[in-house]
């Protein structure tokens, strides 16, 4: 394949190495061509002719480009009530516990959040809902709340009704999330794997979702760790559709498909 850019075997390894080191993230050795692809319009941006400038200039002390960089390699795959099973269940858990904290730790545009939050209103349940990624980009559209009519068309019409504005004049092919909805979630940025997270948060529901397959054993076991750490006993973890690493855990016992309950008294986190 012909290359706008040069692109060699050492780069895409340097890549692996810093997307490790910055996200956590383990980039699989078939992903090259995904890389360059979304790396070169960083290089276009930035009117570098060559990766590994490009690459030193993200690993520079203070670079702004490293942001960016994390960001066209964060996968944002979402949508709303995506695996509708998980909400239901927390439909269930609404109908009985009231003031739920629940953390969207991986909410990427803010789908995921705002499905939760949904949930909550049409319980008649107030809740508070932290919703946190490591692309900031893509927390910016959650913040906004404004998407594509494609994003909401598999939402049936009461939902729409109750929970969207639909956009007019330049704005007709988009739709908002209600500022009701939208003032029960708070949107921030955290790296999962920084060394330390905010001190004394206690949830009783975290969705992770699609996040554990990006990481090494070792890695998923120690972000469990941490999540039991932060959840309630009895509290509930939502994991995406093909991951099972809480299985056998000694701080979580099944509680459904891809739903994980937090055994025991709370510990101190690690």
């Amino acid at each position: 394949m012909n290359h706008e850019f040069s692109f060699q075997a050492a780069d895409f390894g340097r890549v692996r190495q810093m997307i490790s080191d910055y996200a956590g993230i383990s980039l699989h050795e078939r992903k090259e061509n995904m890389v360059y692809n979304r790396l070169s319009r960083r290089l276009r941006a930035t009117g570098l002719t060559n990766f590994s400038e490009y690459l030193d200039r993200v690993e520079a002390p203070g670079s702004a480009e490293r942001e960016r960089f994390v960001n066209a390699l964060t996968t944002n795959l979402t949508a709303f009530f995506r695996e509708p099973h998980h909400f239901e269940t927390l439909r269930t858990i609404a109908r009985w516990q009231k003031g739920l904290r629940i953390w969207s730790s991986a909410c990427s545009t803010g789908q995921e959040a705002y499905s939760a939050a949904m949930v909550l209103r049409e319980e008649g349940q107030a809740g508070e809902i932290l919703a946190t990624d490591v692309d900031t980009e893509a927390l910016g559209v959650g913040r906004r709340g404004v998407y594509a009519l494609e994003a909401v068309e598999r939402l049936d019409a009461q939902c729409l009704r109750q929970h969207f504005l639909k956009g007019t004049g330049a704005n007709a092919h988009q739709s908002m999330v209600r500022p009701e909805l939208r003032a029960m979630v708070r949107f921030a940025p955290r790296n999962l794997l920084a060394p330390a997270w905010p001190a004394n948060e206690k949830f009783d529901v975290i969705f992770c979702r699609n996040v554990m397959i990006y990481f090494n054993r070792e890695t998923q076991v120690r972000l469990l760790d941490r999540f039991a750490a932060v959840l309630q006993p009895g509290g509930i973890l939502f994991l995406g559709h093909s991951e099972s690493c809480a299985t056998g855990h000694p701080s979580f016992r099944p509680a459904g498909k891809t739903t994980f309950a937090r055994c025991g008294p709370a510990a101190p986190q690690p």
